[in-house]
C-alpha cells in the first residue's frame, strides 16, 4: 500500500505538469476576438489570429498571446466648456464608438502599457481617443447660439458639427497621426448634451427679452404708420365724397330752381291765390290718409262737447229752434 503511494505521487506530479504545459501551450480564440500571438514581444503580420476556435503556441516566455474584443466601443468625454462664435459660454458632452479594426498596428501602438488588453485599451481611450475628441469639441466655436438652438425642426447644425468632429477624429486632428495608424476604427461621434450654465442662461433670457422688446417695437411702429396712412386715405376719400355729394347739391338746386322759376313768376301775379291754392292742396294731401283734429270747448260750437256743461244740464238742456219769432209765438 505504502509502494502504490510511492508510485502514484510521481504520476500524478507528472500528470499536474503535463496540463501546466497543456494550458500554457494553448489558448482560444472566440468569435469576438481576434489574437496577436508574440514570440520574446515582438509581432509581426503573421502573428495575427482571426479564426475562432483552439490553438497552440510556445510556452510562456516564448511566445505569448494578447486577445481584443473586436466588438464596438464606447468612449464618453467629460463636460467641456466651449465658447460660441457669439461668445456664449457652453457644456458640451460628446462620445464617439470604435473597434479594432487593425490589431497588430493596435498592438504596436499600445504595448508598451502592459501585458493585458485592457490596458491597451485604457491607453488608447485615455491618452489618445479622449484628447483628440476634446480637441475636436473647438469646432463648436464656429457656430452661434441660434444655430446650434434651432426654433425650427432640423434647422440646427449639430448634424453638420457631429460629422466635422467624425472627420477631424478620423484625421487624427489637426496636423495628428490618423486614427488607422493605431489600428484603429472610428464608427460615430456624436453630441450627448449641451448645457447652458448660469450666467449663461441668464444672458440668454436677457437677450430673447431684448429681441421681443426690438420686435415689438418694430411692430408697434408699423401699426402706427399704417394707421395714419389708413387714416390719411380715409379722410382723402370722406372730403372727395363730400366735394361730389356738395356739387350734385349744387346742380340739383338749381335744376330746381331753373325749373320753378315760370311757376313763381305766375304765382307772383295773384299772390292770394297762389297761397289759397297752396292751402287747398296741403289740405288735400293731408286728409287723403287717416288723421285727427283737435278743437277746444270754447271754439264756437263746441261748448257741447264740454263735460262740465254735460254735468249741469243731466241731459235736460233745451234744443234751440232755428228761428227766434216762432220761438216767441209758441
Amino acid at each position: 500500500m505504502f509502494k502504490l503511494k510511492k508510485q502514484t505521487i510521481p504520476l500524478f506530479a507528472i500528470l499536474f505538469l503535463g496540463v501546466i504545459v497543456l494550458f500554457s501551450a494553448s489558448f482560444t480564440v472566440r468569435f469576438t476576438e481576434t489574437a496577436v500571438k508574440t514570440r520574446f514581444g515582438s509581432a509581426n503580420e503573421n502573428s495575427i489570429i482571426t479564426e475562432p476556435g483552439f490553438k497552440w503556441k510556445l510556452p510562456y516566455p516564448f511566445e505569448s498571446v494578447t486577445k481584443y474584443d473586436t466588438r464596438i466601443r464606447m468612449v464618453e468625454t467629460r463636460s467641456e466648456t466651449v465658447q460660441t462664435a457669439d461668445d456664449f459660454q457652453i457644456i458640451v458632452e460628446s462620445y464617439l464608438s470604435y473597434k479594432v479594426a487593425d490589431p497588430l498596428k493596435f498592438f504596436r501602438s499600445f504595448s508598451n502599457a502592459g501585458e493585458r488588453a485592457i490596458d491597451h485599451f485604457n491607453k488608447a481611450e485615455n491618452d489618445v481617443l479622449r484628447d483628440l475628441l476634446r480637441s475636436a469639441l473647438g469646432e463648436t466655436s464656429t457656430y452661434k447660439m441660434s444655430d446650434l438652438f434651432a426654433s425650427q425642426s432640423g434647422a440646427s447644425v449639430i448634424p453638420l458639427l457631429e460629422q466635422q468632429l467624425f472627420d477631424l477624429l478620423v484625421s487624427g486632428g489637426n496636423g495628428g497621426q490618423p486614427l488607422s495608424d493605431y489600428g484603429i476604427l472610428i464608427t460615430s461621434v456624436g453630441i450627448d448634451r449641451i448645457v447652458l450654465p448660469e450666467e449663461t442662461t441668464s444672458a440668454v433670457i436677457n437677450r430673447m427679452g431684448a429681441n421681443r422688446d426690438r420686435l415689438a417695437e418694430r411692430y408697434e411702429s408699423e401699426g402706427r404708420s399704417q394707421a395714419r396712412a389708413i387714416r390719411a386715405e380715409a379722410i382723402s376719400n370722406a372730403d372727395r365724397i363730400r366735394a361730389f355729394a356738395q356739387r350734385r347739391a349744387d346742380e340739383i338746386l338749381a335744376k330746381g330752381e331753373a325749373e320753378a322759376a315760370p311757376y313763381l313768376a305766375q304765382q307772383n301775379i295773384n299772390p292770394d291765390l297762389a297761397v289759397f291754392i297752396q292751402n287747398i292742396k296741403l289740405m288735400r294731401e293731408a286728409m287723403s290718409k287717416k288723421f285727427t283734429l283737435i278743437f277746444s270747448t270754447s271754439d264756437y260750437g263746441m261748448q257741447l262737447f264740454d263735460p262740465d256743461i254735460l254735468k249741469q244740464s243731466q241731459g235736460n238742456l233745451p234744443i234751440p229752434s232755428q228761428d227766434p219769432d216762432m220761438e216767441s209765438e209758441g
